[in-house]
């Protein structure tokens, strides 16, 4: 065994290195010499991810997980890497059973609450889960912090209400878009901005928004309870948590309760679950149906009167060319969304689509489609439900991917999880948006962005309108003509990116919430 431990170690450091057939050549030597032992296939699993060989990752999982006997903590990474794979290729059900299989058999708190964050997170993928299975996840969740012992709760009265940022996407991230005129635009008369980074990484964005703060922290590395303390020492009178159950989070630190007041919103589209977050930010769109909401959430609904978070383009975005239709006589249909928010259900609607528009072309996108295995298994889940794949195009990741919407006419948007940054991007690139929206806050995104643009229209009640408003358009040459040339122009003039008249909205809000003392 020692051999073995041997060229394990070597093709480990390999795998850390990325030397990824260097690691796949020892790995293949350690299974020959120890066809049962589990922990080499969970290692290849991870090599092949890498490589985004999303079947072969899975097929090593799978052996892995037959060979894992009785070692729980084994068995924990094994479930937890199934449910990310499981993500991967859309099968949102198995991934959620996964991420809890791994949590129940995690004994470390910290870990138990990451698991069950990926499970909750996941579960946003899936159309059959109810308020009710949200709110079972969050029960489960919550069990999680019986040994954490609350601050007590106190009133301050500072001169200015000091209010904390805590997430690890102060940095080049999708919610770095929507947090950016929040802290850019307050009122430095009336508040203070204390931001808790809880991320190792420090670029351009980063820098602003450490020059937007009045007070910098970072806290990457400073486990739950210190961080707490820290915030708790700073007098925060309102604690915005902007990640909820996304990569990376802190939500446990809201369970110390560091501040009287505590909030969740902009950087996730669901409820925290936990009793110590007070109240959720939301907006008119999103909270339309209140009583409906609020069978999702545990917190209280912050409803702003127009959007809940203000977009930012902090990207170089390219110059918005021509609609494509003109040039090329049919339409060009997209997505750009993460493949695992795209259900079964939305590609049988999207074929439909396509049926109905003769010659239309359709161009998905993703890093699922950057390695050979990610396309064969797209391609062969599109034959299986009777696409024409000659009119189907996929894209891996690419850096200048914003030139890429100059390509499509119509940008079709994922259900349930519907696109925030991505569905932003469409239109700033002057590429109309076809959404869908139900009663869960997380799907009626693209409703409340395209009301707030003031094409509230292109949002559907339901699959047979989302279908024939996408062949309307996609018949209307004129339209998609002179939204292309005028979107832009169009979304920087509406509430979605009014900066300082959301801001104040918001400081309303700030102000309501603290009568009772901040």
């Amino acid at each position: 065994m020692d051999e073995v431990l041997k060229i394990y170690a070597a093709a480990l450091d390999a795998y850390k290195a990325k030397n990824f057939e260097v690691a796949l050549e020892k790995i293949c030597r350690v299974k020959n010499l120890a066809p049962n032992w589990a922990k080499v296939y969970l290692l290849e699993s991870c090599v092949f991810s890498e490589q985004n060989k999303i079947v072969s990752a899975l097929e090593s999982l799978t052996n892995a997980f037959s060979r894992r006997g009785d070692d729980k903590f084994l068995s924990a990474e094994i479930f937890s890497r199934l449910g990310s794979a499981y993500r991967d290729i859309c099968e949102t059900d198995l991934a959620v059973e996964s991420f809890l299989e791994s949590a129940r058999l995690e004994e470390n708190f910290s870990k138990k609450r990451a698991e069950l964050s990926n499970a909750i997170f996941a579960a946003n993928d899936s159309e059959i889960f109810s308020a009710q299975d949200f709110q079972n996840l969050y029960a489960e969740y919550r069990k999680t912090f019986s040994d954490v012992k609350p601050f007590d709760k106190k009133i301050f009265r500072h001169e200015k209400i000091r209010v904390g940022y805590l997430s690890a996407d102060f940095r080049t991230h999708p919610a770095a878009n929507f947090i950016w005129a929040l802290l850019n635009f307050h009122d430095r008369k009336k508040f203070s901005v204390y931001c808790y980074n809880s991320s190792k990484w420090f670029d351009e964005i980063t820098a602003q928004f450490k020059n937007f703060s009045d007070v910098w922290r970072d806290v990457e590395g400073i486990d739950d309870a210190a961080t707490a303390k820290i915030i708790h020492d700073d007098e925060i009178d309102i604690l915005f948590e902007l990640g909820g159950h996304t990569a990376n989070n802190r939500l446990a630190v809201l369970a110390y309760r560091p501040a009287r007041v505590q909030i969740s919103g902009i950087g996730y589209m669901n409820s925290t679950g936990l009793n110590c977050a007070d109240y959720f930010l939301t907006d008119k769109f999103c909270a339309e149906d209140l009583a409906s909401w609020k069978k999702f959430f545990v917190e209280k609904p912050l409803i702003l009167p127009r959007s809940h978070f203000c977009y930012a383009p902090l990207k170089n975005f390219p110059e918005v060319s021509n609609a494509p239709c003109i040039r090329k006589n049919f339409v060009t249909f997209g997505s750009f969304n993460n493949f695992s928010k795209v259900t079964r259900t939305m590609l049988e609607t999207w074929r439909k689509i396509l049926q109905r528009v003769p010659k239309s072309r359709l161009i998905l996108k993703h890093k699922i489609f950057d390695g050979a295995e990610g396309c064969d298994f797209v391609r062969n889940l599109l034959s299986e439900m009777n696409f024409d794949l000659r009119r189907i195009e996929l894209r891996g990741f690419t850096k200048n991917y914003l030139e890429e919407y100059n390509e499509i006419d119509i940008t079709l948007d994922t259900f349930p999880y519907a696109g925030g940054a991505t569905t932003c991007e469409a239109l700033y690139m002057g590429v109309p948006v076809i959404s869908l929206y139900g009663v869960r806050h997380g799907t009626r995104f693209g409703y409340s962005i395209l009301n707030n643009v003031g094409i509230g229209e292109l949002a559907t009640k339901n699959l047979d309108e989302y279908i024939s408003r996408a062949v309307a358009l996609a018949e209307d040459f004129l339209t998609l003509s002179t939204l292309r040339k005028n979107l832009r122009r169009i979304m920087k003039k509406s509430p979605l990116m009014d900066w300082r008249g959301y801001v104040h909205d918001v400081e309303e809000k700030f102000f309501e919430i603290c009568k009772g003392g901040c």
